[in-house]
């Protein structure tokens, strides 16, 4: 059996990668500027180059390489192919092929970085011991990734897994960055947060520490944490739309577990004392039992998601 495996997590501004051993544990990582002039063209064969040069530096045979698995900001189907990478200026591409042929054949899996990322966490984070759970991402927007049986569930064309664009809200006037109206992600995202927290401040004379700075999800939920009531009141609102959003979600997959991720979840297990009333309250009663937890690996998820891929 191959002693090794690189796991590569693909941004928009950085690649992360991460060479492991066969039972996950980390040997070395490190990062390469993600090139995405030119249409992206240079982002897999400057993968391609790092992971070469890696294995020259660690004096490691071809043969001895699993493979490697590679997390990707778009929808990746279960062939590998990426529909779309609009922040690395990808169209539709066998991320596969293309990959393995500039690694001389070497094994290569794809998928997409939240589902990947979920992957992750199940293996070696938050959600250890659960063979089926939901990642939610809460960072500039929300992201999410979709475990059944060990396996991400990636859809027909990769889109499994996007809970940000659930639909939570009718009367909602600004639009989401995906272009519907009241999703999911324009409230319970580090950016939702502050806007939900900006709207409660111009509706109210109510006095708040978050009328003397800067108002963001970390400010807010500091202000909860000393508690600031405007503040209670904007954490109330985001957990009322993330707990029923999550136990609509808890309706269709029945997850084990719900790992909490991304910026916001550094706020830590408050979060759950805002998200649980509204999620216990209208959840189907069989999926009563979720648990909770917060995410563990950070900014690593995807690189051990990516390497658990080749592994599987």
């Amino acid at each position: 059996m191959a002693e090794y495996v690189f796991g590569v997590d693909i941004g928009g501004t950085t690649v992360k990668l991460g060479l492991f051993d066969n039972s996950g544990n980390v040997l070395d990582k490190w990062e390469i500027p993600t090139r995405t002039d030119n249409g992206g063209t240079n982002i897999l064969p400057d993968i391609a180059q790092s992971i070469q040069d890696k294995m020259s530096e660690k004096n490691i045979d071809k043969d001895n390489v699993a493979g490697v698995g590679v997390g990707a900001p778009g929808p990746v189907d279960g062939a590998g192919i990426i529909h779309k990478a609009v922040n690395l200026g990808w169209d539709e591409m066998n991320l596969k092929q293309e990959l393995s042929s500039l690694l001389s054949g070497m094994r290569v899996e794809g998928g997409n970085d939240a589902n990947v990322a979920a992957l992750g966490e199940m293996w070696k984070g938050g959600g250890q011991g659960y063979g089926n759970l939901v990642a939610v991402t809460l960072g500039t927007g929300v992201g999410g990734g979709i475990i059944i049986n060990g396996k991400i569930m990636t859809g027909a064309t990769g889109s499994g897994g996007e809970i940000g664009h659930i639909h939570v809200e009718d009367e909602e006037s600004e639009a989401c960055g995906c272009g519907n109206y009241g999703c999911l992600e324009e409230y319970a995202s580090a950016t939702g947060i502050t806007r939900l927290a900006n709207r409660k401040l111009q509706a109210s004379d109510k006095d708040s520490v978050l009328r003397q700075g800067e108002v963001s999800a970390k400010t807010v939920f500091d202000a909860v944490k000393a508690g600031d009531e405007l503040a209670i009141e904007v954490a109330q609102q985001f957990g009322d739309y993330l707990g029923k959003g999550l136990a609509v979600i808890a309706g269709v997959i029945n997850p084990e577990i719900f790992v909490i991720g991304g910026g916001v979840s550094k706020a830590g297990e408050v979060l759950f004392d805002y998200i649980r009333p509204a999620f216990d309250k209208t959840v189907f009663h069989g999926c009563k039992d979720t648990k909770f937890s917060l995410a563990t690996l950070g900014n690593d998820a995807g690189i051990y998601g990516a390497a658990k891929m080749v592994l599987d």
